[in-house]
């Protein structure tokens, strides 16, 4: 072999390792690629019991049940479909009925999804109370900024970083 077919079929075997490689952690991923499963998605899944996944959705109001040992029992649903999860452990602060939320964990055999981890999702219109009082106090506060639900102030507008607001 010349010096140029020995490079050739070097950078030819090199190029199909890589594919190679790619494709096995692509495959491997194809699953997890997904932050989390919507019910939805869980049902025309049909996840298997013991897979662990991200559940995503917003707490169904009224579904929210408080047991002993920190117990806790909810629907999570998507808008068109719900899916109970049983969690042990210490909600976060911002978790909620009607709020947003992601739970991993892994359905068991009766369909009910054992959450391990919640994490509570809050929207982009949050903002510290601190930072709030001080936009009052240098006169940029915005009366709609009250107006959120769940009395959390909105989140500061450009314009007030552009002031140098910094806490």
């Amino acid at each position: 072999m010349t010096r140029k077919q020995r490079r050739l079929t070097m950078i030819g075997g090199a190029g199909v390792v890589l594919a190679i490689a790619a494709a096995l952690v692509l495959s491997a991923l194809r699953d997890s690629i997904v932050f989390f499963s919507t019910p939805q998605m869980v049902a025309e899944q049909h996840i298997a019991a013991g897979k662990r996944f991200r559940l995503g959705g917003v707490v169904e109001p009224g579904s929210l049940q408080r047991g002993a040992d920190l117990a806790v029992a909810f629907k999570v649903s998507d808008g068109s479909n719900t899916l109970p999860v049983a969690y042990k452990g210490i909600l976060p602060d911002l978790f909620r009925e009607g709020q947003g939320v992601i739970a991993e964990g892994a359905l068991d055999a009766a369909g009910v999804f054992k959450a391990d981890t919640v994490l509570a999702k809050h929207d982009e219109t949050y903002m510290p109370k601190d930072v709030a009082d001080a936009l009052k106090k240098q006169g940029h506060w915005k009366d709609d900024y009250d107006k959120k639900p769940g009395g959390q102030a909105a989140s500061a507008q450009p314009a007030v970083a552009k002031q140098g607001l910094t806490q």
